[in-house]
């Protein structure tokens, strides 16, 4: 006896688990629309010298990181330059040993009284000579080394190659572009009709749909309206939208939002109060039994009903 009582007190609660009254109330109107990834800033990765590129070492869609080394241009001119500055080091500095032979002889000549402070001076003057041109001719040997150094080209950010630009064996020129890279800053930018530029604001919160290239592993997410950019082009308004997690998605991939665009007068309720019966949807009023509703928009806060409620009725689940 007591236990059967328990179980209808039990089925009592559990069908009056939550209650609400029908009424108007402001709600957010949301637009679906899709927006894009997008990164903030691309930038690209050029040669320094001209050449033949002699490798490749990325391919679309790889990341790297900043200094990372993608490509190698080879110049045969500067090998043939090197060549030539070492020649001609050797030679000054074979001069060098001739100059300081030289001097020593006059400064020890000097001191038996067989030589001339003149012959010392010129001595000294060649010597001095020979040191600084040794001295240059090895710094114009750094610059080619440099020089051929910056045959390697570098990721000048963190990013993911969008673009390969050259292949293997192709000629460029101080300055080409060798790939494009994707700043690892990715942003979902959306365009809207310029009519809703006013309603859409930095800071707004935004609700993202799934992945459409795989959905089961994208639950929907919120985000946050980033900047609105000033300038409306080609009759909509621009804005980025900061979400977390688009590191692994494709730049130019298409994913669903939902925008406020404005605030109305709507019959919200919690969705738990709607049930689905023979491909209907339905709630259960207090006093009425069950009424089949037409809903609209879903959001954050309940979903809305359209048609089937009014004012005053209480739905209880």
């Amino acid at each position: 006896m007591r236990l059967a009582a328990l179980l209808i007190l039990a089925s009592a609660v559990t069908a009056h688990a939550g209650e609400i009254t029908i009424e108007r109330r402001p709600t957010v109107d949301l637009k679906a629309v899709f927006a894009t990834v997008e990164s903030l800033h691309e930038t690209q990765a050029r040669a320094r010298i001209g050449g033949t590129v002699s490798s490749l070492s990325v391919e679309e869609g790889q990341q790297v990181d900043a200094g990372q080394v993608i490509a190698g241009i080879s110049d045969a001119k500067i090998a043939l330059q090197t060549a030539g500055a070492d020649a001609r080091i050797a030679s000054a500095e074979s001069e060098l040993q001739l100059a300081r032979t030289e001097y020593q002889r006059a400064t020890e000549l000097l001191a038996v009284g067989a030589g001339t402070k003149s012959r010392l001076e010129t001595a000294r003057t060649k010597l001095e000579v020979a040191e600084r041109t040794v001295t240059a001719l090895r710094s114009e040997r750094g610059v080619l080394a440099e020089h051929g150094g910056e045959g390697a080209v570098l990721a000048p950010n963190n990013g993911r190659v969008l673009k390969v630009r050259v292949t293997t064996g192709s000629v460029v020129l101080p300055g080409e572009a060798i790939a494009d890279i994707a700043v690892e800053n990715y942003v979902l930018r959306v365009r809207l009709p310029e009519r809703h530029a006013r309603s859409i604001k930095a800071g707004d919160t935004v609700q993202v749909g799934p992945r459409a290239l795989n959905a089961a592993d994208s639950p929907p997410r919120t985000g946050t309206v980033r900047k609105v950019y000033p300038r409306i082009e080609d009759g909509r308004v621009i804005a980025d939208i900061d979400v977390d997690g688009l590191g692994d998605y494709f730049v130019g991939e298409r994913v669903p939002v939902h925008v406020a665009t404005g605030r109305r007068d709507a019959y919200v309720i919690p969705r738990e109060a709607v049930h689905r019966r023979l491909g209907l949807d339905t709630v259960t009023l207090k006093d009425g039994g069950d009424v089949v509703v037409q809903l609209g928009q879903i959001g954050a806060d309940g979903v809305e009903v359209l048609a089937g409620l009014r004012d005053g009725d209480q739905v209880v689940w």
